[in-house]
Formats: C-alpha cells, structure tokens, sequence
C-alpha cells in the first residue's frame, strides 16, 4: 500500500480500484504494473515534471462531475470520412466489431485477456514499464494495472482505411481506463483517429511497436466538454526506417495532460508529434500540458516536436519536451518548438524545453516563445476591410498551421480546421 502525505488522497482511489480477473499474460502485466506504480506513488508538486499543474484531479478518490455538452446538432468529428469505427461509451466498448479488411487484426484487451496466451503478451505493459525511466509515469503504471477495456490490434499489411476509435460520455461522474495495444508489422501501415470526450475523468495508455518500414499515422481530437479531465499516454517504439507522426487537438476541457514517449530503436527512424490547443477560462479552470519525452537511441533518426497553444480569460498553457540523444546516435536531427498566443494579458504559458546529447555529431535545436497577436498584421487586415474580431481569427490560424501541417491527409486537416473555425465564431459570439 502506498504511504502518501496526509493531503493525498491516493490510497481512496489505490482502494477503490479492483484489477480485473484475467489470463496468464495479463495477469503477470498487472502484477507487475501494479508493483511500479507502489514503488512510484502519485505525482505531487516536488516532482519536476508535476511542479506546474500537479496530478491531484486525476488522483482523487472521485471525479468531479462534468456535465454533457449539447452539441446542438453539430456532427462529431471526421464524420465525412469513411472509415472503420470501434466505439467506446464511458470506457467500455459497445457495438459490434465491423468487417475488417486483411492484413488488420483486432481483438478487445477484456476478452483477450482472458487467455493464457496473445501476440500482446509481448507488448501490453512493455513500452509502458520502458517509458518509466529516466522519468516517472505513475498513472500510466496505474493504467496498466487496472484498465479493463481497450483493443489489441495487429496490423500485417497497408490499411487503407482509417481506424477510427469512438469515445462517448453519458454518465457525468464516469471515470474511465483504457489500454490500447498497436503492432505495425513491418512494412505495415495504418492511420489511427481518435475523437470524443469519453469520460468525466479518463486516463488511457497507447503502446504503439513501429516495426521495420512501417509507418503509423495518428490524428486526435479532445473536447469540447468543459468539465472533463484527461491524462493520456503514448509510448512508441521505432524500428529500422520506420514512420511515427501524431498530431493532437485539444478544445476546452479543466485538465488535459497528454505524455508521450517515443523511442529510436532502429537507424533511420521518423517520428513527428505536434499538437494545438484552444483554452478559454471563461467556462472555468482551463490546463494543458504536454509532457513530451524522445529517445534517439539510434543513428540517422529524425524527431519534431511542434506544439502551439492559443490561451485566454485567465487559460493555463504546459509544455515540457526533451530530446535524449545517446552515446554512438550520430546524425541525429531533432527539432523543438513550442510557442503560445494570449490573447489577454490573464493567461499564462509555461515552457521547459530540454536537450541532453551525448553524440558530438548531430543537429538539435529548440525554440519556445509566448506573445499576443502580432499588432501589425492586425492592422494590415484592418486595412483592407476585414472586420476586427475575424482579422484575429484569421491570425489565430495562421499560428495554429505549423501544428496542422504535421497531418498527411489533407480531408482530415480540413475538417480539423472547420472545428477551429467554430470555436473562434462560438468565442465571438
């Protein structure tokens, strides 16, 4: 049992959660899990990467109710896009799996567990206890000790279909978990979309093995429930000439913390993240941090990390990235950026950009800046007839583009955009 502070309220939560009845495999994944996490204890204010936000809403024995937002008619996103749909309603999957097509295998982690034996065994919790080192992720341990859903994919062929998992919230006090296991073969390839509030709190693990020549594609969205509360996880490991880019977009929300994790493991390597967010603390408390953690293990490997947050009424914005370069990772190319629009003088912007290189011959940079609307292109707009409010949407976009050119297809970049450009008329209005 952990000892925590008195102010914890960890051992509430420890006591409340029960790990689920599972097979060999998944039971030995838990066990261990379940022994990190003890050994680590809940993240507090003394620990670096926790000491701007803290972890005590994901902490708590109970999660605070988040009211369901009304979408008035509006369809979810990448609705225009066809594609092969998993839903989860408040963590647990419902429905039926759809006709899959070859070279795409899928199976839920709360059946699949079950057996004594799975392809996962080698995977589910693996990235995840590798990814604890050099820097703690204790709710990502929790996660794998005690999420009881999620899917276990294996992908052997180019899926020309995107996999889109659904998340719906219906109970405004659900507090969900959820473990997702992806294998891309080598030569594999495969685009993953994410979308929906899912729970009142949510904490979800993503453990994606990019084998040789491989490449993974992977878009999220996150809101636009105010109420809600999210830490996610993705742990990536990058085979030989392998292809990893992930892009997330956040909209409102009281606490977001996306993780992720990515190892070179193989020479060659390609691993672009980026994200954007919109937070307006007229709603309420609004928090964002990504939390950004890549390993050049190899040579010859290329890493971006590009992340824009557009802030206001009192919004909070996070970003913590590193770039480990290891001994003997020669050539290696690794790019930072991570910058921050205010558009009041209320909103705050919190960077702690990081580079630890151990090879002498590699190309690394970083950049982190924060500032409101550039007053010069507001005038130029002015000038030419555009009305105020919709001048600064439009430099608003301009700043989020950088983030959005790391999406490949250019029909989800559009319908991406199109939610932007609602959110900025909804602020107007």
């Amino acid at each position: 049992m952990v000892t925590p502070a008195v102010s914890n309220p960890a051992p509430s939560l420890l006591d409340r959660l029960v790990l689920p009845t599972s097979g060999a495999w998944a039971n030995d994944a838990r066990k261990g899990a379940l022994a990190r996490f003890r050994e680590m204890g809940f993240p507090g204010r003394r620990d670096e990467y926790w000491r701007f936000a803290g972890g005590d809403d994901f902490a708590a024995p109970e999660p605070e109710e988040a009211p369901i937002l009304d979408m008035q008619g509006e369809a979810p996103v990448f609705t225009g896009l066809e594609r092969l749909k998993f839903s989860f309603r408040d963590g647990r999957f419902e429905g039926t799996m759809p006709d899959l097509p070859e070279g795409l295998e899928v199976s839920r982690l709360a059946d699949a567990g079950q057996a004594d034996l799975h392809w996962a065994r080698d995977l589910y919790g693996v990235l995840e206890a590798a990814g604890q080192s050099p820097v703690a992720r204790p709710f990502a341990a929790l996660n794998t000790a005690f999420a009881p859903d999620g899917l276990l994919i294996r992908i052997t062929g180019k899926v020309a279909l995107p996999l889109n998992l659904i998340y719906c919230h219906d109970d405004p006090r659900s507090d969900a978990m959820l473990h997702h296991v992806l294998r891309l073969e080598p030569g594999a390839e495969l685009t993953l979309l994410e979308n929906g509030p899912a729970a009142a709190r949510l904490n979800t693990v993503l453990e994606v093995d990019v084998a040789e020549g491989a490449c993974f594609h992977h878009v999220r969205t996150q809101g636009r429930d105010h109420g809600r509360r999210a830490v996610t996880h993705v742990f990536a490991r990058l085979g030989q000439e392998s292809v990893f880019k992930s892009f997330t977009l956040t909209v409102n929300g009281t606490h977001t913390r996306n993780e992720t994790v990515i190892e070179f493991a193989g020479e060659g390597g390609v691993a672009h993240v980026a994200g954007a967010a919109m937070g307006d603390g007229r709603m309420g408390s609004f928090i964002h941090d990504d939390t950004v953690f890549i390993t050049h293990g190899a040579p010859g490997c290329e890493s971006r990390q590009v992340y824009k947050k557009v802030l206001l009424n009192g919004a909070v914005g996070i970003f913590q990235g590193k770039i480990l370069v290891r001994e003997g990772a020669q050539k290696t190319d690794g790019y930072q950026k991570s910058q921050a629009l205010l558009l009041d003088e209320d909103s705050t912007f919190l960077a702690k950009p990081e580079l630890e290189i151990y090879a002498d011959d590699v190309a690394c940079s970083h950049g982190s800046t924060s500032g409101g609307i550039d007053e010069e292109a507001l005038f130029y707009l002015r000038s030419r007839g555009v009305p105020a409010a919709e001048a600064q949407d439009l430099l608003v976009l301009a700043f989020l583009s950088d983030a959005m050119d790391e999406i490949e297809d250019a029909a989800i970049t559009e319908d991406i955009t199109s939610r932007l450009e609602a959110w900025l008329a909804r602020r107007r209005g």
